[in-house]
């Protein structure tokens, strides 16, 4: 039986995301441990190469507007795919430039093909309706590939830092799969372009519509929220909890948390309109930071209901926002240019996570392994979200009415 288009743009979903995880979630903590690297050195290093990924998507979404999303994605997957392994088998020597050089590749790939496959699905997409359960497709599959990439480190090696190196390799086949069946199974869509713009132009008619303004913001204090707990994962499971051994079983947890909980979020969003289903699930998210704030070490079900309330939260975050997004540019007639910026702010949330928070917990005595700083660990993951995710909730119900876009 062939696999629906839907299915089949979805799949490629799973590999970006099963690169994804590592990139944002084990790199700090394994460059940490494996080389030795200082936190604030390291925070820079990850904050430097993020603005520089995040500084470049403005262009990459007008690019997407100007050549066709198939080829663009095509190409782009191979630089994602070097760096990738690249980044997760460092040499013996100096490990910065390395680290360095090889996140720069894998963002540029990975950037360029986020952009063309999310502008590639609005096309395809001919409604409000398909667009959004396209986007759910997507994220669906890309939660998939997070939960594989967190529970096969520690199937793959005896230690999370060898399987992680090991977990590299995997990449390359699964994107070659995956990016057969789709090419072979989705159409190129009907790309809603009204005008060719130069970037400048494309970008202040993007940012001159105010709801998608309204929505960026939103998305921002969101992200930021949930960009926090993510850098600081790896941390607060070895060093709070006490539980390394553990961090493989609770992320997928939370993954397939969030993945069971999207067929739920777009009943809601049908039911109830997709701002305030997403408003729901920031509550859910509010609640399970302020538990994990009072955690200590042990505590692992405790935990790991935490990680079951906040992996239901993910699943709105990634296919509401996402779907009014693609809502917004395809009435614009910007798809691309919209997405660039989406992705901007989204990378810029990852950056501001590793860059301010890394090098503050160190300033405040936190050492991984040691024992020592945890109540600066504690704050940065729990608490500081919490008033992140506080001010999204507030600003998405004072604007929830201009947010719900019908096509």
């Amino acid at each position: 039986m062939k696999p629906t288009p839907t299915f089949a743009y979805g799949l490629l979903g799973l590999p970006l995301a099963f690169a994804a995880l590592p990139i944002y979630v084990h790199v700090p903590n394994y460059y940490a441990l494996v080389t030795g690297m200082d936190l604030a050195l390291l925070g820079f290093i990850l904050l430097g190469a993020r603005l520089a990924d995040a500084g470049i998507d403005p262009w990459l979404g007008w690019l997407a507007d100007r050549v066709p999303r198939r080829p663009m994605l095509a190409v782009a997957l191979l630089p994602f795919v070097l760096g990738f392994v690249m980044l997760l088998n460092p040499p013996a020597g100096p490990a910065a430039p390395w680290l360095l050089a090889s996140l720069l590749l894998t963002y540029l790939g990975f950037s360029a093909a986020t952009v063309a496959y999310q502008a590639w699905g609005a096309d395809v997409g001919g409604d409000s309706a398909l667009r959004t359960r396209l986007t759910a497709s997507r994220e669906g599959f890309g939660l998939l590939g997070v939960v594989l990439a967190a529970a096969l480190p520690t199937v793959l090696a005896g230690n999370l830092q060898d399987g992680i190196a090991r977990l590299s390799w995997l990449l390359p086949p699964i994107v070659l799969l995956a990016a057969v069946v789709a090419f072979s199974r989705v159409g190129a869509g009907r790309p809603q372009v009204v005008e060719v713009l130069a970037l400048r132009p494309a970008m202040r008619g993007v940012l001159g519509d105010p709801a998608f303004r309204r929505l960026l913001l939103v998305f921002m204090c969101n992200g930021i929220a949930s960009a926090l707990p993510a850098t600081l994962f790896l941390f607060f499971v070895a060093d709070v909890l006490q539980r390394e051994a553990a961090s493989g079983a609770l992320l997928a947890i939370y993954f397939l948390a969030g993945a069971a909980s999207l067929p739920l979020w777009l009943k809601l969003a049908t039911r109830l309109g997709r701002p305030l289903a997403w408003l729901a699930a920031m509550g859910l998210a509010m609640l399970a930071f302020a538990g994990a704030g009072l955690l200590g070490p042990d505590q692992l079900v405790a935990f790991a209901l935490i990680c079951v309330a906040s992996g239901l939260a993910l699943g709105a975050d990634l296919a509401l926002p996402a779907a009014i997004a693609a809502d917004l540019g395809e009435r614009r007639g910007q798809v691309g240019a919209c997405f660039g910026v989406w992705n901007l702010v989204a990378k810029l949330n990852l950056a501001l996570a590793a860059g301010l928070a890394l090098p503050l917990i160190g300033l405040f005595g936190y050492v991984p392994g040691s024992g020592a700083g945890l109540p600066a660990l504690v704050f940065a993951y729990a608490l500081l979200p919490l008033a992140f995710k506080a001010i999204a909730a507030a600003l998405l119900w004072r604007w929830r009415h201009s947010l719900e876009i019908e096509s």
